[in-house]
């Protein structure tokens, strides 16, 4: 059976939260030159007002850079998108000789090609799922201390949530070790298929039922809106920065 044509629907949100200023960015992208190609990035900084907002801003620079010179007939999206993590931990580095704190920033992307194929990465406790309608097919794991305490089977999801070092990272970009990177590839994005990339500030306050749930039954925009309002609801006074980028691909009616 062939499968259904889609069109792709989209949105991105960011908003500053309770903190002072604002250290996440989010970009979603399509291709200069190739129609139905698409790059979606979203960095957590870390390390003071500017530290933070410097190495966030670094890697959006250089994800802009890679994907204008990307070319998806010849080029290797896992090679790019490699190259985008580690050439953006090296511009971190860098730039921490003028910084006022060390810089760091979690790293996702999302690369999808013209023909359905779909790239992720990772780096730090930004996370991208993966939803077919309101079903979990995947979602990263995070680089953290309590991802390896669940990993080792010491501690719950649930727990993990409440844990009182839930903050701290495993890895990063920006850091002295070179940072993790983890790799998925989905063959073919399909109708009723969902992506979505996130800061903690948001995924922090929703299980992955209610996220599937919200990525179901609303558009791109109106479920941006939504969970930013939730998650700002939920953090009562103490929430983070939040930025996320939804990507839809809907059933085309033939």
């Amino acid at each position: 059976m062939k499968p259904k044509a889609y069109r792709i629907s989209a949105s991105t949100g960011i908003h500053k939260g309770d903190r002072d200023y604002q250290q996440d960015q989010v970009i979603l992208i399509s291709h200069p030159r190739v129609k139905g190609c698409l790059l979606a990035v979203l960095a957590d900084g870390m390390g003071g007002r500017s530290g933070g907002r410097k190495a966030s801003d670094q890697v959006m620079l250089t994800a802009r850079q890679l994907f204008e010179r990307y070319d998806p007939a010849t080029d290797d999206p896992q090679a790019t998108l490699k190259q985008l993590l580690s050439e953006a931990h090296t511009v971190i580095r860098l730039t921490a000789i003028s910084a006022e704190q060390e810089p760091h920033s979690t790293i996702v992307a999302f690369l999808v090609n013209p023909g359905g194929d779909c790239y992720w990465i990772h780096a730090g406790d930004s996370r991208i799922y993966h939803f077919q309608g309101t079903r979990l097919i995947k979602r990263t794991l995070d680089h953290s201390y309590v991802q390896m305490l669940v990993d080792r089977g010491e501690i719950t999801e649930e727990e993990a949530n409440k844990h009182p070092k839930s903050n701290i990272l495993m890895g990063c970009l920006g850091s002295e070790n070179a940072p993790p990177m983890t790799l998925h590839f989905i063959p073919k994005m399909r109708a009723g298929d969902t992506l979505m990339a996130c800061s903690d500030g948001v995924w922090h306050y929703f299980t992955d039922a209610e996220l599937g749930n919200v990525l179901a039954a609303l558009a791109p925009r109106e479920a941006t809106e939504f969970l930013i309002d939730k998650a700002r609801e939920r953090a009562q006074g103490g929430g983070d920065n939040l930025s996320l980028v939804i990507v839809k691909f809907e059933a085309m009616d033939t």
